[in-house]
């Protein structure tokens, strides 16, 4: 109830945020749940679904966006010319016909209406939340960037040959593709872990804000440092035991771990590490490496 009645009285106090949210609701709804239902179905490209942690990413943005709308508020009503570019981008890119456009004139318009509305002090308010949205937001960034993904993908695939060769494994690596027992497997892009790194990035960022972690370059230095290590060595071990299942034709297992519920349940137990990470650095890491002067002697 008192949530309700927070939001009842929200729309009494700012009734143009109130229809401009309404407009962008009935605008992108139907965007945003093409990219949910993708997302949770897996029925989007394979490049979208680099984006899945869109589906905590932006409802946390939302939640971050809320908790300031007092603040907001009580800004001074300004705009800034390039609000209204963004707009006017945003508006082009949106009736375009072309999917990728119309995903980025998501963040593009809600970036120009802040600089609309409040000028750049309402931008500078709304940036994380911004940030939050654009890094989910589909694009062909990963596409884009899968050809320099190489030597990662022949490391991952070293590494996962070596282990198996360590538990008495048939084995032969070239390149990217591990010959085990007779079975070929792919270290592709996607199984490199890719997707998985964004992911822990993304996540990692939200931890680095939730924590308050980002105001010291030390400790949050360490802490995106550890993600991705994380994140390597977890894909290294997924795919070796993918290889495994596989090369002894276990393909219940391989299915599951790859395809089935099992790889989600490997990814979130791998996110979950990240929490532990947090703590451990707050626990055992200073905010910085300064030390006191020592002081003057009395002679």
């Amino acid at each position: 109830m008192a949530i309700s009645s927070g939001f009842l009285r929200t729309l009494k106090q700012a009734p143009l945020e109130s229809a401009i949210a309404a407009l962008l609701l009935l605008l992108y709804g139907p965007l945003l749940w093409h990219w949910v239902d993708g997302w949770l179905n897996k029925s989007i490209s394979i490049q979208h679904e680099y984006f899945s942690h869109g589906l905590i990413g932006i409802p946390f943005a939302l939640y971050l966006a809320w908790g300031q709308r007092q603040t907001w508020a009580e800004l001074p009503e300004r705009w800034h010319p390039l609000g209204l570019g963004l707009v006017a981008i945003a508006a082009v890119f949106y009736t375009s016909g072309l999917s990728d456009w119309a995903n980025l004139s998501f963040p593009l318009l809600l970036a120009g209406l802040c600089l609309c509305l409040k000028g750049t002090a309402g931008f500078q308010l709304q940036a994380f939340p911004l940030a939050l949205i654009a890094l989910a937001t589909p694009t062909q960034l990963p596409y884009l960037i899968e050809p320099y993904v190489l030597p990662l993908q022949h490391f991952i695939a070293s590494v996962a040959g070596f282990l198996l060769v360590q538990v008495g494994v048939d084995v032969t690596v070239q390149s990217i593709y591990l010959f085990v027992n007779g079975q070929t497997v792919e270290v592709a892009p996607h199984c490199a872990g890719l997707k998985m790194l964004f992911t822990s990035l993304y996540v990692a960022l939200m931890l680095l804000h939730w924590t308050g972690l980002w105001t010291s370059r030390l400790r949050s230095s360490l802490f995106l440092v550890g993600t991705i290590t994380i994140s390597i060595v977890g894909n290294i071990l997924r795919n070796t035991l993918l290889s495994y299942f596989h090369g002894t034709s276990n393909t219940a297992a391989f299915d599951w771990l790859h395809e089935s519920w099992g790889g989600d349940l490997y990814s979130a137990l791998m996110l979950l590490s990240l929490v532990g990470l947090v703590n451990l650095i707050q626990q055992y890491v200073p905010s910085s490496l300064e030390l006191e002067a020592p002081p003057p002697s009395n002679f």
